[in-house]
């Protein structure tokens, strides 16, 4: 209980004194209120080739929290460089109270060859905090949590779900948290789901540095989902809205908090064949209810596999392939299922519909 007073105590300190705090330095750079700016951190070189991780740093005319957006720490997740691309297009960021710290790409090394991974095989976000003399995932950890997290009072971190799966668009965050769980709901994703922390990761680690992370997942690796992106654009100027870092507005329409889920779990497949799914990703589901069948290539068997309890589906395999013990449906646990629609719904319908920022809507649709 201590240790996490302590936490508390250090987020806010850390908060008061960036918001008083004139002056803003990242990668030896000083950057003044009002200025946009672009800012390469040199990288271990790929071989002997130079390596930069581009930096966009938007600081406002008046002070406020400081707040880095990431993706792609994964190579292979896409969704969230164009969040981030549309993002720093809004006009309203000239408005911004504080700093904003973008890093689209965060694992320059995996995006090259489309990888989840590093050169070495490693996973970077299972290398925080990083080390200067450790492998390449170690040291490129070490560069963007000292550079960049140690800077801010707040990270959304932008992931898609990893390959042949996809995410129903979810926050996952500390829920016992009010501070993070406020921001949670805040950002407008169908799914709020509570998650523990996992050793090495990117938002474990900040959090000991007293830096809250919200994690945003949506979509599938290797591809752009439009609604998936809506959600992810709009979700972000809520937080900072919310956060009193963008101006807020009055709507006249009715906001539904979303789908709050501490329990969920993925549903494994107890044979091996060819998956037949019969549920698609944010339907609801009963306890004991068919959601997919495995069959046989060569044979005429099938077998069921069935929801271990009431929910809705946030993450499912998109691979009609599947081995026994292949991870097939991840289901968050959530009893009143006509109240779950009604809300994945509303949501869904609400991220396709126009757009309250222009320069969004004057743009196609991705199909």
């Amino acid at each position: 209980m201590k240790a996490i007073e302590r936490k508390e105590k250090s987020k806010k300190i850390k908060l008061e004194l960036n918001v008083s705090n004139e002056k803003f330095i990242l990668g030896g750079v000083e950057i003044n209120r009002g200025v946009n700016i672009t800012i390469n951190l040199d990288l271990p070189k790929l071989y002997n080739t130079p390596t930069q991780l581009p930096v966009r740093v938007i600081r406002g005319k008046k002070d406020g929290p400081v707040v880095f957006i990431s993706a792609a720490i994964h190579g292979d997740e896409l969704n969230g460089i164009e969040i981030i691309r549309r993002l720093r297009k809004l006009n309203i960021l000239k408005r911004l109270k504080g700093t904003l710290v973008l890093v689209p790409i965060v694992n320059v090394y995996g995006i090259m060859t489309l990888s989840r991974y590093l050169p070495d095989r490693r996973d970077l976000n299972r290398s925080f905090p990083g080390n200067n003399k450790g492998s390449l995932a170690s040291r490129v950890a070490k560069i963007f949590f000292n550079e960049i997290v140690t800077k801010c009072d707040l990270g959304i971190d932008l992931h898609t779900a990893s390959i042949h799966k996809s995410n129903l668009p979810q926050i996952r965050t500390n829920i016992d948290n009010e501070y993070t769980f406020r921001l949670a709901k805040s950002f407008g994703a169908p799914v709020v789901l509570h998650s523990e922390l996992r050793d090495g990761s990117l938002r474990s680690v900040a959090q000991e540095e007293g830096v809250p992370i919200l994690l945003y997942e949506a979509g599938e690796a290797l591809r752009f989902d439009e609604g998936c992106i809506r959600i992810g654009v709009h979700g972000i100027v809520n937080v900072l809205r919310e956060n009193n870092m963008l101006p807020k507005v009055l709507s006249k329409k009715t906001k539904k908090t979303p789908i709050i889920t501490k329990t969920s779990q993925w549903v494994r497949s107890t044979e091996s064949g060819m998956l037949r799914t019969i549920k698609a990703l944010g339907d609801t589901v009963k306890k004991d209810e068919v959601i997919a069948y495995i069959d046989e290539p060569l044979d005429d068997e099938s077998f069921e596999i069935k929801s271990p309890f009431d929910g809705v589906i946030i993450g499912k395999s998109e691979i009609p392939l599947v081995q026994a013990g292949d991870a097939v449906f991840h289901i968050g646990k959530f009893r009143n299922l006509e109240i779950a629609e009604d809300k994945i719904e509303y949501f869904n319908e609400d991220a396709m519909e126009s757009s309250e920022f222009h320069e969004l809507n004057d743009e196609d649709i991705i199909e």
